[in-house]
């Protein structure tokens, strides 16, 4: 009989262990073995060459930390059944599955407005059908629906396992230190009250730590204007590909992405799942490397940025850019290519970050004599307030050419 009780070696958390059977056979499934070829940081490495690591390395790690916060719970005297055990591990396993190629940037192209946690349920349901209803607990945690909400918080949140391992994960892929936070602290502090997750009070300054490691990780590594610029290429070159499709152009792709650049706007079918499920980053890259040399001169443009890595030229700035400065990229665009359709390569992309959320599920804190605090009203904070405000930044690209 085949041991499923395994043990992983990972490079950021050490060994993680596999406590039940049924989170190997979930390993083991196609459906979550796609992860493999998914990348976590979508075209990051073309800015950190290190950042190459996959969804599955962060759902292997999101899932070790659950085990971890739950067994600190249970120590602090919270009382957690094996069923429950099983099923926030199982959630937060399978809480990126429906994850589209190159994460966030495509899901929307490839699935109209499918966003991919409606896939990653879709899928939980499919699993759940296969495992004789073994997964019900673990998708009614996933949804909310779960009476004890603290196994909710733990999946999602502000303070969840799964912002805990990727921005400690890229942060050790990237070598951007600012995002390396102290994991196992941030644990050791969770409690809960009255089936909240909160933290223990003493633990203000590592949940403060941990709320401006994340916003040092967006400014310099999500949000650096050319991994901004990656993204939005991305998202460009397969709305040029749908673009062009639909008005009768053949373009070379495999079989899986063709059937996604000619679907139309519908729910999705059994059949789109089924295709969905075998989707990954090659498909993408294969078809930028045929895409380089097409007719059409945009999406060529495009392909050719990413895959030669000649990207555009950008300028970042705290407020949008004037218009007319705009127009005149465009109009040096058109002449330096001889084309006129050069408002397709000039830019302005908009990212925004709001740190900590003081209105949608705010963190709080546990004082010793039982009262619950909200994090940015405790004397001892010394940040919260500050980053409780939205930031903006503006960033313009063009071809380096012009």
């Amino acid at each position: 009989m085949q041991n499923k009780l395994k043990i992983i070696n990972d490079p950021v958390h050490g060994f993680i262990r596999i406590p039940h059977e049924i989170l190997f056979d979930i390993i083991e499934h196609r459906y979550f073995q796609r992860l493999r070829r998914i990348s976590q940081t979508g075209l990051l490495n073309l800015i950190f060459p290190g950042a190459t690591h996959t969804r599955f390395h962060h759902a292997l790690g999101a899932m070790h930390l659950m085990f971890t916060a739950l067994e600190t719970l249970k120590q602090k005297g919270v009382q957690i059944s094996e069923e429950e055990e099983k099923g926030a591990m199982l959630a937060i396993l399978m809480h990126d599955i429906g994850h589209g190629p190159f994460s966030h940037a495509l899901e929307n192209m490839l699935m109209d407005d499918w966003h991919h946690e409606t896939l990653s349920l879709l899928l939980m349901n499919k699993l759940n059908e296969e495992f004789d209803g073994h997964l019900s607990v673990a998708i009614e945690m996933f949804q909310g629906k779960y009476h004890r909400k603290f196994f909710n918080q733990l999946i999602t949140s502000q303070l969840d396992v799964d912002r805990l391992d990727y921005l400690k994960r890229d942060s050790f892929f990237t070598g951007v230190s600012e995002g390396n936070v102290n994991t196992q602290r941030i644990i050791s502090m969770m409690n809960v009250c009255e089936d909240e997750l909160v933290i223990d009070a003493k633990g203000v300054y590592s949940i403060e730590n941990f709320l401006t490691a994340r916003m040092f990780m967006y400014w310099q590594v999500y949000y650096h204007k050319t991994s901004a610029l990656a993204e939005f290429i991305l998202v460009k070159i397969l709305a040029r590909a749908k673009y062009l499709v639909s008005q009768g152009i053949d373009l070379p792709a495999a079989e899986n992405l063709k059937y996604f650049l000619n679907r139309g706007k519908s729910q999705a079918t059994a059949e789109d799942i089924e295709r969905f499920t075998q989707i990954d980053d090659n498909d993408i890259i294969q078809a930028m490397k045929l895409w380089q040399n097409s007719d059409d001169f945009i999406l060529s443009y495009w392909c050719q940025c990413v895959i030669k890595r000649d990207l555009p030229k950008t300028i970042i700035s705290s407020q949008p850019f004037d218009q007319k400065f705009i127009d005149e990229k465009i109009k040096n665009t058109n002449e330096f290519f001889g084309i006129n359709n050069a408002h397709e390569l000039v830019y302005e992309i908009e990212r925004s970050l709001l740190p900590y959320n003081t209105d949608k599920q705010p963190i709080y804190l546990l004082q010793k004599n039982g009262k619950v605090l909200r994090l940015e009203e405790s004397e001892d904070q010394l940040l919260s307030g500050l980053i409780a405000h939205k930031t903006t930044r503006y960033i313009l690209t063009f071809p380096r050419q012009q």
